[in-house]
C-alpha cells in the first residue's frame, strides 16, 4: 500500500478555511489551526525574500514563545547563511517549491544553536511560492515535545503546500480580501469562468460561507433561483457538493499560474 493510500483522508474543507481567511486579521490564528489538524504543525513562519536580498518575517504563529525574536534575526542576518536559500531561489517562476527534508548537519553550528537548540525545534519543513520580486518562504515546526513529523504528517505537509503557500502569498499581498482572490479566480480560470454571472455570484458566496437563504437575500432573488443557479453551476462544473467546489478552488491556488 501506497504510503498516500495510508494516510487519512484530508478534509478539503477544513484547508479551504485558510483561504477564506485571507486578507482577515485572523488569518495567523486560522492558518495554524488548519495545519496542527491536518499535519500535526506546532509553529508556522512566514518569511518574504526578495530577489535584491532583502527579508521581513511576516507571519510568526504557534507554540514556540520566542517565534517573533527567531523572526527578527533571521530576517536580520540569517537568512543569508539558510541551506535553502539556493533552492528558493533557483526556484523562481511561480511554481510551488516544497524544500528539502530538515537534518541539523544542513546548518551551521551557531544557526543550528539559535534557531533549533535553544528553541527547542526538533524537527521542520518547509514550502515556497514567488509571486513577482517575492518569494513567501513558509516554514512548519515541530519541538521535542512533539516529536519528529511522522510519515503520513509529512504526506499531508506535501499535500497541502501547495494550496497552503498561495494563500499565503495571496494574504500578504496589499489589498487582497477573500472575495477580491475569489472574484479574480471565477473572472479569469477555467472551469469557473465557464459560468454564468449569476452562477459565479451563487458559487462565490457558497464558497465565503453564505447559506443558501442568505444568498437569496444579498442578491435579491429567490431561494428557488438560488438553488437553480447552484444546480445549474454544479453540473457545469461536473461536481455534486460544496467540498467538491472548495477542491476545484483549492487546486486553481495551488496552480503555477494562480498568483498572477
Amino acid at each position: 500500500m501506497r504510503l498516500h493510500e495510508m494516510a487519512p483522508k484530508l478534509a478539503a474543507g477544513d484547508v479551504t478555511r485558510t483561504v477564506l481567511a485571507i486578507g482577515r486579521p485572523d488569518f495567523p490564528d486560522v492558518l495554524i489551526d488548519t495545519l496542527r489538524r491536518q499535519a500535526g504543525v506546532g509553529h508556522c513562519m512566514v518569511f518574504g525574500l526578495s530577489r535584491a536580498g532583502a527579508a521581513s518575517c511576516l507571519l510568526d504563529a504557534g507554540n514556540i514563545p520566542t517565534g517573533s525574536d527567531l523572526g527578527a534575526a533571521y530576517a536580520g542576518q540569517f537568512h543569508e547563511s539558510d541551506p535553502n536559500r539556493d533552492a528558493l531561489f533557483e526556484g523562481e517562476g511561480g511554481a510551488p517549491i516544497m524544500l528539502p527534508s530538515f537534518a541539523p548537519r544542513m546548518y551551521g553550528a551557531r544557526y543550528r544553536k539559535i534557531f533549533f537548540n535553544d528553541s527547542d525545534i526538533v524537527d521542520k519543513c518547509a514550502t515556497a511560492i514567488w509571486t513577482g520580486d517575492t518569494c513567501f518562504y513558509v516554514n512548519f515546526y515541530r519541538i521535542t515535545s512533539q516529536g519528529r513529523f511522522g510519515d503520513i504528517e509529512r504526506a499531508r505537509l506535501r499535500t497541502i503546500a501547495p494550496a497552503i503557500g498561495a494563500s499565503v502569498a495571496r494574504h500578504f499581498q496589499q489589498a487582497a480580501t477573500p472575495d477580491q482572490n475569489l472574484a479574480t479566480l471565477f473572472a479569469t480560470r477555467a472551469p469557473l469562468s465557464m459560468l454564468t454571472p449569476r452562477e459565479q455570484d451563487v458559487c462565490r458566496r457558497i464558497l465565503l460561507g453564505f447559506s443558501s437563504e442568505a444568498i437569496s437575500q444579498a442578491l435579491g432573488i429567490s431561494l428557488h433561483s438560488t438553488l437553480t443557479y447552484r444546480k445549474r453551476a454544479y453540473e457545469r462544473l461536473g461536481i455534486s457538493s460544496q467540498n467538491e467546489l472548495f477542491a476545484i478552488v483549492l487546486g486553481l491556488l495551488a496552480g503555477p499560474h494562480a498568483l498572477n
